[in-house]
């Protein structure tokens, strides 16, 4: 099973007559609600810092885009970025996972964890465009590819976030505190599998299926080059992997993915379930936004049979 490519790609490019996003748009979020796909997108301009721009449609192809941005930068701990939207509904309420790329060390670490730059940071919001900064998941330690489930566990909010190279859950009650012992890892690399031997990162927000949770995920090897794969967790409980399929479904071939700004990258922040469809939205050499699909019955086929 390989996800298709849409006809019409790509679906979003830099705005040449915009200061902020000239140069690069890229790995976006994409919810749909109330009937329309909200597109969320990393956007670098002349300054090359990243901002959050936002998108409507209505049929999730053709894309109508606020002129400024609606999510940037306010201090340090972000100055040099906000990156790689991932936007959940959570009971009546969108929350953005967001990269904030700052200066200098921010915070200290309770593990063995280094960096600090680097955070996970959350937002809130009740109509997609105006956000209330929450916190950080951790702090002290280069940390990001975090998102939230639409649905808490034990009333608990649940969460993917990676300690490189491998992908975690972490769990809290109220967003702000996320205690160290509530955090595990789920998976990592296959040293054996090729593609994604080196390092794996969470994509979109999950799909809940009657066999539990499908979670597309990214994975790159040692020449740097990143596919998607994906596999089955649990329903109640996600830190239980079911199945982990050994191939991949989606890979660099168009030019715009093998070169770009960045060669050889697909990077998804989205793969929203609509009417049967799975929509999976990407950065293509961190530079313009794709799409590709597959039926969500084909994609629950895959991870329930595929070696």
């Amino acid at each position: 099973m390989k996800l298709q490519r849409h006809p019409a790609n790509p679906i979003l490019m830099p705005d040449l007559n915009s200061e902020w996003e000239c140069t690069n748009v890229f790995n976006p979020s994409v919810t749909h609600h109330s009937g329309l796909f909200h597109m969320h997108y990393r956007a670098q301009g002349l300054d090359w810092i990243s901002r959050i721009g936002y998108a409507v449609s209505e049929d999730g192809i053709h894309w109508n885009r606020l002129r400024q941005p609606v999510f940037v930068p306010e201090n340090g701990s972000d100055a040099r970025g906000v990156e790689d939207p991932r936007v959940t509904a959570i009971e009546g309420t969108f929350y953005m996972c967001y990269t904030a790329r700052g200066i200098g060390q921010q915070g200290s670490a309770d593990n063995s964890q280094t960096g600090g730059c680097i955070q996970p940071m959350i937002a809130k919001s009740d109509n997609l465009i105006s956000w209330e900064r929450v916190g950080a998941i951790v702090r002290g330690e280069d940390n990001k590819d975090h998102l939230l489930f639409p649905k808490k566990s034990a009333g608990s909010y649940v969460a993917f976030h990676r300690r490189a190279p491998n992908i975690w859950l972490a769990y809290t009650r109220d967003l702000l505190n996320w205690p160290e012992d509530e955090m595990l890892p789920l998976f990592g690399p296959r040293a054996d599998n090729g593609w994604d031997s080196k390092s794996v990162g969470a994509n979109g927000v999950p799909i809940e299926t009657e066999h539990g949770w499908i979670m597309i995920y990214h994975g790159y090897d040692q020449s740097g080059v990143y596919r998607f794969g994906a596999c089955l967790l649990d329903r109640q409980y996600p830190s239980q992997v079911l199945r982990r399929p050994s191939s991949f479904i989606f890979e660099p071939e168009e030019q715009w993915e093998i070169r770009g700004d960045r060669p050889n990258v697909v990077f998804s922040n989205a793969n929203p379930a609509v009417d049967g469809t799975v929509y999976v939205y990407y950065g293509g050499g961190d530079h313009v936004i794709g799409l590709a699909t597959c039926s969500l019955e084909a994609l629950v086929d895959y991870v329930m049979t595929a070696e």
